[in-house]
């Protein structure tokens, strides 16, 4: 402190300059070199510069509290020279870009010019200002340095509001992918580049590109007017093979857009235009199109056609529904037609006189598994296996099946007949190949108990005339359906073979009876002994005069069984068996075997004088027989291939009125003759008439039999669920109708096996 001598002492103040003062000093001398530095880096002079001292000029600022000052000073300097850039580079080319592809192409470049000088400036400005985007950036929540010049090139350039770039851009963006649609080629660079240029600019919240706005939105909306219109042009011009090859040709085009020049996010975007306007709104167009649809595909077995039309429908909703139907509708169509030639031969049988022969079933059976095998290729290699139309086609089989009243025996005269004579020489695979084809069949079938019913006839034809293939094959066949519809399907048929395995040992029985008995029969005898509950014999056997040596050795058979099964009752059968017969001709001796009614109508000629004939009727009274398997025998030993006997007058047909002779001039260069009876024939209208209500009547125990099962178990079921388990049980074997379930239960309630709840007639209790 200074003083001066006599006076008192003068206290002095320093004080330090104001803090305001020196940082608008140090701003007003830091921003303009700044700034400087800023527009020397956008002439692309960076490489004049000292970075270093740059830097620091930007770290004193911010340090010194002017980040808000200097962020929009830079925010400012960049707007400047954006415009100024648009104005230079840009705005002249616009004039132009709509002159031509290549023109407009120029605009892309263009632009594309300034963007990349735009990023390469504001990469170095970052740098530069980094302190600023560490410090100052996060606590007001702005945009980094970089990100802003992102903005600023977004509103002064691409949205600008005194020039219209934003249009020019779009507009010739959109041209260029229309040119290339129409198979021009374009440059997919500048494309590519303008596009990933929108991708990297953001809208204000940050998160969504400015592509999404300004350019997919309408891109999407002109694809759907493009497409629009050159479906509708297409489907005029070109059958549907051709067309849904330019249709999956465009799907790939758009996609290979997607991945090349635009982004992978747009591609589900204009799929889904392509699959709406030129798939779902021609769905029924291209299917039902007279050359070359659905169904022409389908009779020409165009797999690849097909596989096609698949994958392009299933990718729009309800596509593989309508084409499921129409497949479904020509597998009908189909059915209907082999059905109704079933009708006609049928019919033109029945205007004959004539019953239908077996060819009818076999054709019909062929046609529908010639089909099954067609649309199972068709599933395999057109529909991917998809199991919506494998049960579409299933479902459709199932419909036309059994619209066929007769599938069952259709079915069943099949199996037979592959079983007795086609399977001879086939390898067990094929004989596999073939049973695993009728099983899928039979699983279309709903009245399997009517199966049952002829398989079991046919089976016993085969097992008693010894016309089966194998055992091992009939056996397979046994399996299969035990497999499709458990034990109780097949308890009876296993029963029928384990009978015929027994028969070795009663016959070699019976040989030793004989060894020791005194009364023999005239002739050698081998008996085939049925359980009958296994076997479909009629209660009641036909009756049949058998002559004197039948009835006698007859008598000495059943002697040796009642010996060993007492109790048990014998009941002849002569429609099942056969005879050797020794019979002498004019010219040669043969050995005829036959059926045992065959027999007992031929032995009536050797009480006949030499020429003389016999009437039908005298015939029919000494044998017993009935009309319908008298006329059957007569056939086959009188109108078949070896004529036994002659008839008069000549047909094929046996009336009343015919009169038959011994052939006594019968030749044939073989010794031993076998004579099968006529063929097996369709059932006549009778018949299934007559096998209808035998069908009916076993229902009606089964039905009743299900009903008393599940009323023992729950011993109290209101009628809805006795009614549900009652159909679960009998599906297997028949589809009940609720008015018959209904009627065996009241059937049940008079023979009081149930009764009503007093006070709810709609609950049932069981009776013990």
């Amino acid at each position: 402190m200074a003083t001066l001598p006599g006076r008192r002492p003068i206290r002095g103040k320093i004080r330090p300059p104001s803090k305001k003062a020196a940082t608008e000093s140090l701003f007003d001398t830091s921003w303009p070199e700044l700034a400087s530095a800023m527009t020397t880096i956008q002439q692309q002079k960076a490489n004049t510069l000292s970075f270093e001292e740059v830097y620091r000029l930007g770290y004193n600022m911010v340090i010194h509290k002017y980040g808000e000052k200097l962020y929009l000073g830079i925010q400012d300097l960049i707007e400047k020279h954006l415009k100024t850039e648009a104005e230079a580079k840009i705005v002249p080319v616009l004039s132009i870009a709509d002159a031509s592809p290549a023109e407009g192409v120029e605009l892309l470049k263009a632009i594309q010019r300034v963007w990349m000088h735009h990023i390469t400036c504001m990469k170095m400005i970052k740098d530069i200002l980094v302190h600023l985007d560490k410090n100052y950036v996060p606590q007001t929540r702005l945009p980094t340095i970089y990100d802003m010049g992102l903005y600023i090139f977004r509103d002064s350039i691409i949205r600008s509001s005194t020039h219209p770039i934003q249009a020019h851009l779009q507009l010739v963006l959109l041209n260029q992918i229309t040119q290339e649609r129409k198979g021009d080629v374009i440059d997919r660079g500048a494309v590519k580049a303008s596009t990933d240029m929108l991708l990297e600019m953001k809208e204000n919240n940050g998160t969504d590109a400015v592509y999404t706005a300004d350019f997919e939105l309408l891109f999407v909306e002109t694809s759907r007017e493009f497409y629009r219109l050159e479906s509708e042009d297409l489907v005029r011009r070109f059958d549907p093979p051709d067309y849904m090859k330019k249709v999956e040709n465009r799907l790939d085009e758009e996609k290979l857009r997607c991945n090349h020049y635009l982004t992978a996010k747009t591609e589900p975007k204009i799929r889904l235009i392509v699959e709406q306007e030129m798939i779902a709104k021609h769905l029924k167009t291209i299917m039902e199109m007279e050359n070359w649809g659905l169904k022409q595909l389908l009779i020409n077995h165009r797999l690849e056609d097909l596989d096609r039309m698949y994958r392009l429908f299933s990718r729009v909703p309800d596509g593989a529904k309508e084409l499921q139907n129409g497949v479904a509708a020509y597998i009908n169509d189909c059915g209907k037609a082999s059905n109704a030639g079933v009708k006609a031969s049928t019919q033109e049988s029945q205007e004959k006189g004539a019953v239908p022969g077996v060819t009818v079933a076999l054709r019909w059976v062929q046609e529908v598994l010639d089909l099954k095998d067609k649309f199972d290729k068709v599933l395999a290699l057109s529909f991917a296996k998809d199991k919506s139309f494998e049960t579409a086609i299933n479902a459709a089989f199932e419909r036309f099946i059994n619209l066929n009243i007769k599938a069952p025996e259709f079915m069943s005269l099949f199996i037979d007949n592959k079983l007795k004579k086609e399977f001879k020489g086939k390898s067990d695979d094929e004989v596999d190949t073939i049973l695993n084809k009728m099983t899928t069949l039979f699983r279309f079938l709903s009245d399997k108990d009517v199966f049952e019913r002829y398989y079991k006839q046919h089976l016993s034809t085969r097992l008693l005339l010894g016309k089966s293939v194998s055992d091992e094959v009939e056996r397979g066949m046994i399996t299969k359906l035990k497999i499709e519809c458990g034990y109780q399907f097949t308890s009876k048929l296993e029963g029928m073979f384990t009978d015929m395995r027994l028969l070795p040992d009663t016959m070699s029985s019976f040989k030793d009876f004989l060894d020791n008995a005194i009364e023999q029969p005239p002739f050698d005898l081998h008996t085939t002994v049925l359980t009958s509950t296994f076997w479909p014999i009629a209660s009641t056997p036909i009756p049949c005069h058998f002559p004197q040596n039948f009835l006698t050795a007859i008598k000495v058979f059943e002697r040796f069984y009642t010996s060993r099964h007492n109790g048990r009752k014998l009941s002849w059968h002569p429609t099942m068996g056969n005879v050797d017969l020794r019979a002498t001709f004019d010219s040669k001796k043969h050995e005829l075997n036959v059926s045992t009614m065959a027999a007992v109508v031929l032995l009536i000629f050797n009480n006949i004088p030499a020429g003389e004939s016999v009437s039908y009727t005298a015939i029919r009274e000494e044998t017993k027989l009935p009309d319908e398997h008298l006329k059957r025998t007569l056939q086959s030993v009188a109108c078949g291939k070896f004529k036994i006997l002659v008839k008069e007058p000549k047909s094929r047909e046996i009336e009343d009125t015919d009169q038959f002779t011994f052939n006594a001039g019968f030749s044939e260069k073989l010794t031993r003759i076998k004579i099968q009876t006529i063929a097996s024939k369709v059932e006549t209208v009778a018949e299934l008439k007559d096998t209808k209500e035998k069908v009916d009547d076993a229902r009606n125990h089964m039905a009743e039999a299900a009903i008393v099962r599940v009323m023992k178990n729950r011993k109290q079921l209101d009628h809805n669920n006795l009614v549900a388990e009652v159909v679960a049980q009998l599906q297997v074997r028949f589809n009940p109708s609720l008015t018959m379930i209904k009627r065996r239960i009241e059937a049940l309630i008079e023979r009081e096996y149930l009764e009503r709840a007093p006070g709810d007639r709609k609950l049932y209790n069981y009776m013990a």
